[in-house]
């Protein structure tokens, strides 16, 4: 074959249009469009080699233009998990601010295990006058940029100095994207010189590559040994993560819990494993649990987690699985995560390993008294979520009614969406999930920022659902940015913007570790005091997302709400449904705890009386620390 005569930029952008991915015989294309924000750095690089292939007729890498580099990466990532990180977006951006923009971008699809490909220009490979624009000097290392940022919190870091280089950082970038234990961000640093630089390629690498998903199955004798340990289980308890989603797998948990009675709780990523109302399913498990979940976790025996991680939100930091010789059994497709909790460690796909562990099993089934006490823990606990969803708290509503609201409006097929604050809490107790796809909450980073933009991602990959933004004033004025892009594009939104003048999550965790909710509500200084104590501030929330391009609605009753809500879902714009609450009423309480350290000496008496209470959990804290020898089974 003749060589193809072709830009870094131009060979990037040919190839990444060729590459799919494939799970059960299914084909995706792997990298379904290229975000970007241009800059000196990459306009004349893959800037143009994009501008090519557009005027060319190749849509294959359709381009779409962000606002703010961060939130495009929160885009790409949420495309990644509503996809089942099947497929995922390349992000590009100029060097300097613009690459180091998109580092917390990377973290949060490293840290929840999401396929993003990072595309950020670098310095001169070549040095012809140094330093140039945006360039960082280290005096002891000439090779550092700040794309050197990227490195701890990509899955894959590389720098392409040479043309040559391309062809190796591309198979292994697709590489990491593909594998279900590995993936995370990856970052393919380009000088700005070299993405313009020539090269003769092999044809070959523009060939149509596909990627196969792997799915591997635990060993035998393990799932034996793991059978074993179930069977003389008295008190069994699943608790159901983000792997279970991303692995297809809810079809296959729900006739392993039917078969055996073992009832299912779930993380955050998890949630939706089972529809709420499934006779095995007991709710969010953890610091922002349900009662059922946790009084289930505290007496459990054994605990078989399934394509978890295992947060310190999940185990209560360390406080939940309270049964003196309580074991776990891990399946994971991550050996990292299969082998915490020193647990028997199931390594292997989810649905794989679900099916194999249910043939192991046979025709066992849990004790009727517990799968009967698991099922009325859970009827008690959905009757406390409908009192909250109806609560009556006024004048101003309180977020669970919110949340009551956009469940009844929302039809199952729908997707709502938040990251941080006091509503992914809420929601993880109280909302009740109708499909697996349908609840979409970061909690692995919880980054403020992440809803409009992850809300974007996953409207674009999933075009045929209703996708409604949970979110509240603090993270609004984080990053509301990507409106303009969801109006640019014709990607309809439903937002509902929850005005609390402040924090709420950090205001009542600050009031309970004797901090006074200091620094933590939005009020204008106040002039006598010194403080930040006086009056609310005179924002309009509403109007600048007005000014980005979204219609707006006001709403300051319930009912008032759910009829803006009922607009806003029928409409075919962008729409913004704002609601001002009370912070002070909380949901129902988990009964569980976090781990938040409290100043061991202070003058106030708030936090002293916060860190006795805060000494009496840290006794409860356990390093689950047992070995398969302690393990007694028939």
């Amino acid at each position: 074959m003749s060589p193809v005569r072709l830009t870094v930029a131009q060979a990037l952008v040919r190839f990444l249009a060729a590459q799919y991915s494939e799970r059960d015989g299914v084909e995706h294309r792997l990298i379904a469009g290229c975000f970007g924000i241009f800059g000196h750095g990459n306009v004349a690089g893959v800037g143009q080699a994009l501008l090519e292939a557009e005027l060319a007729g190749e849509t294959d890498l359709p381009y779409y233009l962000a606002r703010n580099e961060q939130a495009m990466v929160h885009a790409a990532a949420a495309y990644a998990r509503q996809c089942n990180r099947l497929q995922t977006l390349a992000c590009t951006t100029s060097v300097g601010p613009g690459a180091t923009n998109m580092v917390t971008g990377a973290a949060l699809a490293t840290i929840n295990r999401l396929p993003v490909l990072l595309l950020p220009a670098d310095t001169f490979a070549t040095r012809p006058a140094p330093p140039v624009l945006q360039e960082l000097e280290d005096p002891a290392n000439l090779d550092v940029s700040v794309n050197d940022a990227f490195r701890p919190v990509s899955r894959l870091f590389d720098r392409i100095n040479r043309p040559e280089q391309l062809v190796a950082g591309l198979l292994a970038a697709m590489r990491v994207l593909t594998d279900p234990a590995e993936t995370g961000a990856v970052t393919l640093a380009l000088p700005q010189d070299v993405q313009a630089e020539a090269f003769d390629w092999p044809e070959e690498l523009f060939a149509r590559r596909v990627w196969h998903v792997r799915r591997p199955a635990p060993e035998q004798a393990l799932v034996d040994e793991a059978a074993a340990l179930i069977r003389a289980a008295r008190r069994p308890l699943i608790v159901s993560g983000g792997g279970t989603i991303y692995a297809e797998a809810d079809d296959s948990l729900r006739a392993f819990a039917e078969a055996t009675g073992i009832p299912v709780a779930e993380t955050q990523a998890g949630k939706g494993s089972l529809r709420y109302d499934h006779p095995r399913a007991v709710g969010a498990v953890g610091a922002t649990g349900s009662t059922a979940a946790n009084a289930l976790a505290g007496d459990a025996d054994v605990v078989i987690g399934i394509g978890t991680r295992y947060s310190d939100f999940t185990t209560a930091s360390g406080t939940l699985f309270a049964a003196e010789n309580v074991r776990f059994i891990n399946l994971n497709v991550a050996p990292v995560d299969a082998h915490k909790q020193s647990a028997l460690a199931l390594v292997g796909d989810a649905r794989v390993g679900v099916e194999t562990l249910h043939t192991a099993l046979g025709d066992w089934a849990a004790d009727t008294d517990h799968t009967e006490r698991a099922h009325s823990l859970a009827r008690d606990w959905d009757a406390e979520v409908e009192r909250s969803y109806r609560l009556g708290h006024g004048p101003l509503p309180a977020q669970s009614e919110v949340i009551g609201v956009v469940n009844r409006v929302s039809e199952p097929h729908d997707v709502v969406v938040c990251a941080a604050g006091s509503m992914p809490g809420d929601l993880h107790k109280l909302w009740r999930t109708r499909d697996a796809k349908g609840y979409h909450v970061e909690y692995g980073y919880s980054c403020m920022g992440y809803e409009i933009a992850g809300g974007l991602g996953i409207k674009m990959a999933a075009p045929d659902r209703e996708v409604f933004v949970l979110v509240g004033d603090g993270s609004f004025l984080m990053m509301a940015q990507e409106i303009a892009t969801a109006v640019q594009e014709g990607v309809k939104l439903v937002i509902v913007l929850v005005q609390n003048y402040g924090f709420a999550s950090i205001g009542a965790l600050s009031e309970e570790l004797g901090s006074q909710r200091f620094g933590t509500r939005y009020r204008a200084r106040d002039s006598r005091t010194g403080r930040l104590d006086g009056d609310l501030l005179a924002v309009d929330l509403g109007a600048n997302a007005a000014s980005l391009g979204a219609e707006v609605l006001y709403a300051d009753t319930v009912a008032a709400f759910e009829e803006a809500l009922r607009s806003a879902r029928a409409s075919d714009r962008t729409t913004v449904v704002h609601i001002q609450t009370d912070p002070l009423v909380p949901a129902p309480s988990s009964e569980a705890w976090w781990d938040v350290p409290v100043a061991e000496v202070a003058e106030l008496q708030s936090t002293r009386d916060a860190r006795r209470t805060y000494e009496q959990h840290k006794r409860q804290q356990r390093t689950y620390l047992s070995t398969r020898e302690d393990v007694k089974t028939p």
